[in-house]
């Protein structure tokens, strides 16, 4: 079985193949560009894991994990222009590089081509596939629109916080551990303790991450603190 590293190779040559000369090239170079920025590709990588868990060849995974993966950057298209931010991954953000209307436009087309590459999955699961995918879409836009409301407000309860990188950060975890599984044909106690699993690890993340965003330094985390 493939170690993480080995696995996030894969998804790179995929990702740095897949908008190449395309056109027009003012819509999809700033597409190459974000996916371009030294990223974990933790959502990618860990749905190819299921797949080799499960002795599925990963081939069968790899188009859905990109879509995931794509989704996950147009989200952080979006949230940099919302942010008003300048910086991801200590490189410019695509706004700021190559202007408000095209870190729209481009974000816009990220979305879509992510819809395309998770509708390759087999016709048998694509209505459960794409149930989660949408809950999980709206349940991003929930996370984003409760952390803008949160910078208006004095105090924010625990459980709030919780709430809110839950959404905003661990479900497309979850979802993307689980419909691994759903290609893999996973048994629904499966599905669960993979979407749990993703939960956890999710608020995780983003517990350490937002902590790097208030105490760390702008060099080490790439972005504004």
């Amino acid at each position: 079985m493939r170690d993480i590293v080995q696995l996030k190779q894969i998804i790179e040559v995929t990702l740095t193949t897949s908008f190449q000369k395309k056109s027009p090239a003012n819509l999809y170079n700033p597409i190459e560009y974000i996916l371009s920025l030294d990223s974990k590709r933790i959502r990618p990588a860990l749905m190819l894991a299921v797949a080799e868990m499960y002795n599925i060849p990963i081939e069968q995974v790899i188009e859905p994990a990109i879509g995931i993966e794509i989704f996950h950057n147009f989200t952080l298209v979006h949230d940099d222009i919302m942010d008003k931010a300048n910086l991801r991954r200590g490189r410019d953000t695509v706004h700021h590089k190559y202007g408000l209307n095209a870190g729209i436009l481009s974000g816009d087309a990220m979305q879509i081509i992510a819809y395309q590459k998770i509708c390759t999955v087999h016709p048998h699961i694509l209505p459960a596939v794409m149930k989660l995918f949408n809950q999980t879409a709206l349940e991003v836009c929930e996370g984003q629109q409760m952390d803008m409301d949160f910078e208006t407000e004095f105090t924010v309860s625990e459980m709030e916080y919780l709430q809110m990188i839950e959404l905003k950060t661990a479900v497309l975890l979850a979802c993307s551990l689980k419909l691994a599984g759903h290609i893999c044909m996973a048994s629904e106690a499966d599905l669960k303790h993979l979407y749990d699993f993703g939960i956890q690890i999710g608020i995780a993340f983003q517990i350490q991450d937002d902590l790097l965003d208030s105490f760390g330094s702008e060099a080490a985390v790439g972005k504004r603190i």
